[in-house]
């Protein structure tokens, strides 16, 4: 429990940290939204008063303050732009990009892993070669590439969902929002499931090689029956961990993705905030994916530490 409480705590350090150097990146490079929403014709004056509105002339602590007393209260501004509550502007496309993750990690996890096992019982057998050449490619080809073929081939070839043609919400029309999703989750998983079937196979090879597993051998277990009860167990410590960050990494992976498909997922709405400038949204934004990403690696050390009882150990001291 000590262990879950320190996790805890330093997530929310993290997160501290985090959110006040992003409010300080776009403190020092943030030009003049003003200026930006107003135009060149506008007045000093009218600047000025402008700037008073949006709150830009207070001091920068004062303001940070503001902010993050507001971001963990469910107060989250306002944008430059748009007079719609933030949350409400952000929280449709985090729901959408949640998914497009969410669909994504469970193909990761499910293709993956069996492969993993598979790629380790080919090794050294006439098939390997070929296992090698296509899981290269695979790792090589980046997401939106994949995504303009998929556009292609199942969109305008087979007709099977609209290139582009999102709806303006999921449930507006289900079936297609949930068919170009899958194909966009494809499309981000297949790279990540040829590094993750590569580091799985890496890691069983590494296990199988250990005394414990020659031990369990030469007693008269069978081979297959250690792999599943003994040396996947093991592999899965790295294996978490690795997935933990490929699912943290999923929400940044998926903005090009969201654009080849036209996805009104957060990345794009985030693509769509910086230029205009619109750094209220930024910030939140960028505070939003930073706790996703640490989150997965504070899940994933949770984990860890259930299925490795030398890791329960270390945390309990």
């Amino acid at each position: 429990m000590n262990y879950v409480i320190r996790r805890i705590l330093l997530l929310l350090l993290t997160m501290l940290i985090v959110s006040f150097l992003t409010f300080l990146a776009f403190e020092l490079v943030r030009g003049d939204p003003a200026q930006a929403k107003l135009g060149t014709e506008a007045t000093p004056e009218q600047l000025e008063a402008l700037r008073h509105e949006m709150g830009l002339d207070r001091p920068f602590l004062l303001r940070y303050g503001q902010w993050l007393s507001g971001f963990f209260t469910g107060d989250l501004g306002v944008s430059y732009y748009n007079p719609t509550p933030m949350w409400e502007l952000i929280a449709p496309k985090l729901g959408v990009t949640l998914i497009l993750a969410g669909m994504s990690f469970l193909l990761i996890t499910l293709i993956s892993i069996p492969l993993g096992l598979l790629s380790y019982r080919l090794a050294g057998s006439s098939l390997d070669w070929l296992r090698t050449a296509f899981n290269q490619l695979c790792m090589a080809v980046p997401p939106f590439f994949i995504g303009i073929l998929f556009s292609w081939f199942f969109g305008i070839t087979l007709k099977l969902f609209v290139p582009e043609g999102f709806p303006l919400s999921i449930r507006a029309d289900p079936a297609e929002a949930m068919t170009q999703l899958f194909f966009a989750a494809v499309c981000l998983s297949i790279p990540r499931i040829a590094m993750t079937v590569r580091m799985m196979r890496s890691t069983v090879i590494g296990e199988m090689q250990k005394a414990y597993v020659r031990t369990a051998i030469s007693r008269g277990n069978d081979r297959r029956g250690v792999l599943l009860r003994h040396v996947l167990k093991n592999s899965l410590t790295g294996t978490v961990t690795f997935l933990a960050q490929t699912l943290a990494e999923l929400i940044g992976g998926s903005i090009v993705v969201e654009q080849v498909f036209g996805i009104p997922g957060l990345g794009r709405f985030l693509v769509a905030e910086i230029r205009a400038l619109d750094y209220p949204v930024v910030q939140t934004i960028v505070v939003i994916l930073a706790f996703w990403v640490v989150l997965a690696g504070t899940v994933a050390d949770l984990i860890n530490q259930r299925i490795d009882p030398r890791l329960r150990l270390g945390g309990a001291k």
